[in-house]
């Protein structure tokens, strides 16, 4: 057995702790979910009052309420719509910003701070409701999050979500962007989410349990999502200069796979049991922005998904790149003995005002051998679009196209998948399929926005089920479509006070294919459906 590393990470604490001596505020995350204050930042971008590196998310609480500190400074900017968002968002984030509770602050459950001591508590509360030709259904939550900072560098924060639906919804093969589900008993399932953080001026380290996004997109990454279940990851984030940002973050993974030597057999009063143990799992990943013209962010990263040994102190070091580590601490160099390395990079573009370009590829396991014998690189995802904002005042348009060839995220020993829980953590159509993405925008008045939507999706055959010869693969893109999903929807969404929502929703669904692998039951065989709902909290 090897000597576990442990000591290694709380090695790395003690040298953050001896880096955080000027001060800052504390990194508390605020969740992927948030998608208002995510898409207000995106907006302030687009308009150029702002720079804004969208390629890593979640941001902390203290970088929101930075930048909406700097719009604040160009306030004469906003037309009216944007300046109510601004004051609305500020009676949140400026809790990170003022000294004291003497501003005009949003309505919470509880909210303590002094010269010292902050502290915030409020709840989780939620219910939609869906009706289609296969009748009713509903999705419930509550629970409840809270967050504090001591001083001026540490932060902690945390957040459970108890769930139940009347008929199932998620599944690792269904082809949807809702969040993943670990049942634990018929509909039911939970989250729980957060963390203690370490702040200084440059910087943000973390032990976490949390989602994350890498990868610019509208409406759906194709890098890091944040479909499955949040998992544990140590979490460094450092801006030594205005040009440079670094991220990278070494995470535990579910696999799954149960591990039968340590796997063992008890008895009890209760009787004859098994205790299940399952193989380890990890991944580590890293991202380095550059951003050479105002602007404009060219990110470039690489990660691996690893097992069958304690974490390995060679990827903990940050800045590796992973898949040489591979090759020289591994003793077998054929894809049985070898980990799963992936490579990606991501540009954005904000320098048209009111435009956001942007584009990412994601490659899964490079070969020089096989991109000079198929004459393009091959087991890659691409990604590319635009969102055009205010080019009429409050209407926005977005357009995403996504192509991923045969065997992307996919790898052929079940304890070095590019999932956890079984869930994929790229793109949610997963490898061999097409996306194309088009949305219209409007929000007249501060917390409304009404959306209509195209989207349509193309799955074809799983060679990684047919064992197709990987060389053969990337000549058989869509060769055939097994699955096909065309929808138009609208909705409306609004923000009653912070953190309350109301939201309808309708869409019409035609979908071909291999439907009982690929859809939830609830939405087969029933083109439209009509969905409501209210919510306190996320």
């Amino acid at each position: 057995m090897n000597k576990r590393p442990e000591p290694i990470i709380f090695l790395m604490l003690l040298l953050l702790l001896s880096a955080a001596k000027e001060s800052a505020g504390q990194a508390i995350y605020q969740h992927v979910s948030s998608k208002e204050i995510y898409s207000f930042l995106d907006e302030m971008a687009a308009e150029r009052i702002i720079e804004l590196n969208s390629a890593v998310k979640p941001y902390t609480r203290e970088f929101i309420a930075l930048q909406l500190a700097l719009i604040m400074q160009q306030s004469d900017k906003l037309n009216k719509r944007q300046l109510k968002e601004l004051q609305f968002y500020l009676k949140d984030y400026n809790k990170e910003r003022m000294p004291d509770k003497k501003f005009r602050k949003r309505f919470d459950i509880f909210y303590y701070k002094d010269s010292l001591f902050t502290f915030s508590l409020n709840p989780i509360l939620g219910l939609q409701y869906w009706y289609n030709d296969n009748g009713s259904n509903f999705h419930r939550w509550n629970g409840g999050e809270v967050f504090a900072s001591v001083g001026k560098h540490l932060g902690v924060y945390a957040s459970l979500r108890d769930n139940h639906e009347r008929d199932m919804l998620s599944g690792p093969d269904y082809l949807t962007t809702r969040a993943a589900a670990r049942y634990k008993s018929g509909q039911d399932f939970s989250e729980m989410r957060g963390g203690i953080t370490l702040a200084w001026k440059w910087g943000t380290f973390g032990l976490v349990k949390d989602h994350y996004e890498w990868g610019n997109f509208y409406r759906y990454p194709n890098v890091f999502s944040s479909k499955p279940p949040s998992i544990t990851h140590l979490k460094l984030n450092i801006k030594p200069v205005r040009w440079f940002e670094f991220n990278y973050m070494h995470g535990w993974l579910a696999s799954g796979v149960v591990d039968s030597l340590r796997t063992y057999p008890y008895t009890t009063s209760y009787g004859n049991s098994t205790r299940t143990v399952y193989r380890s799992k990890y991944l580590a990943a890293n991202l380095f922005t550059f951003k050479p013209l105002k602007n404009l962010f060219f990110s470039i990263g690489n990660s691996i998904v690893y097992s069958d040994d304690n974490p390995n102190p060679a990827y903990l070091i940050p800045v590796m790149l992973y898949k040489s580590i591979d090759h020289s601490s591994n003793q077998y160099l054929s894809d049985e003995g070898g980990q799963n390395s992936q490579f990606y990079i991501d540009i954005s573009s904000r320098q048209i005002n009111h435009l956001h370009l942007y584009a990412t590829l994601f490659f899964d396991d490079i070969s020089t051998e096989r991109l000079f014998e198929n004459g393009h690189p091959d087991y890659y995802s691409f990604k590319a679009g635009f969102r055009m904002s205010n080019l009429v005042s409050n209407l926005f348009l977005t357009a995403e196209y996504t192509q991923t060839y045969p065997l992307v995220y996919k790898h052929t020993i079940p304890t070095t998948t590019f999932e956890s829980n079984f869930y994929n953590m790229g793109h949610y159509l997963q490898d061999n399929s097409r996306g194309i993405y088009a949305d219209l925008i409007y929000r007249p008045i501060r917390g409304l926005s009404l959306t209509v939507w195209y989207d349509f999706a193309q799955v074809g055959p799983d060679h990684e089920e047919l064992g197709t010869n990987r060389i053969d693969v990337v000549n058989m893109y869509l060769d055939t479509v097994k699955w096909q999903s065309s929808t138009i929807g609208f909705s409306a969404r609004y923000q009653i006070i912070n953190d309350v929502f109301a939201f309808c929703e309708i869409e019409h669904a035609t979908i071909t294919g291999e439907i009982e692998k690929y859809t939830p039951p609830y939405f087969r065989n029933s083109p439209v459906t009509l969905s409501v709902g209210v919510n306190y909290g996320f």
